[in-house]
């Protein structure tokens, strides 16, 4: 079984570098140009199921991947970004400004976070595991689901996944995609961040 992730396409919130959680940012012109260009990427690839956060930069970018395929796309909450409360909208550094005690930690330390109003690390792993398991169960052993998301849920995977507590400090780029791939019951990490411009 393989689990294909994308992480949506750019916004304007993403352009500026602010936080944006579940508040509901549509693509800019670049994020639909960066899922044109992914779906380039991905065009040869077989897909058996389609889930995708509900918030529209993420389910945009799904239908534009799937392009012509036939394959329904399912809007899932539980793929959505982690919530943020009351950090939504605002920048890395005004938000380390205003919370001194998160200083020792970065953008990727997204375990650490604790912002008011907002949800746990933990709370989003559960959510984004019981949608994962959702989505395997449409498909056959051998088959191929494409996930839609944003870079917190793919955090989350690396833990829910891989189960291993120890984060891997990357920044998932826009309309980036990164492979999971189970073999005899246990899931491995097949790619990491692969980007259509670099192919990284």
């Amino acid at each position: 079984m393989e689990l294909i992730c994308v992480r949506h396409g750019r916004t304007a919130w993403n352009a500026r570098r602010a936080f944006q959680g579940q508040t509901d940012v549509p693509l800019d012109d670049e994020g639909r140009a960066q899922a044109v260009a992914l779906a380039a990427l991905l065009r040869r690839e077989r897909i058996d199921a389609a889930v995708s956060s509900d918030l529209v930069r993420a389910s945009e970018t799904a239908r534009i991947v799937l392009g012509p395929r036939t394959v329904a796309l399912r809007l899932d909450p539980d793929l959505r970004e982690m919530d943020f409360g009351a950090w939504e909208g605002l920048t890395w550094d005004e938000i380390r400004a205003a919370t001194p005690e998160i200083e020792r930690g970065g953008e990727t330390t997204v375990e650490q976070y604790a912002p008011p109003g907002g949800e746990t690390f933990d709370t989003l792993c559960a959510r984004v595991g019981r949608a994962v398991e959702r989505a395997i169960a449409e498909v056959a052993e051998d088959g191929v689901v494409v996930a839609a998301t944003h870079a917190g849920p793919l955090h989350a995977l690396l833990r829910v996944l891989l189960r291993d507590d120890a984060p891997l400090r990357v920044r998932f780029a826009t309309a980036s995609v990164t492979r999971f791939r189970r073999v005899e019951g246990v899931w491995r990490l097949a790619r990491l961040n692969q980007t259509a411009l670099h192919g990284s």
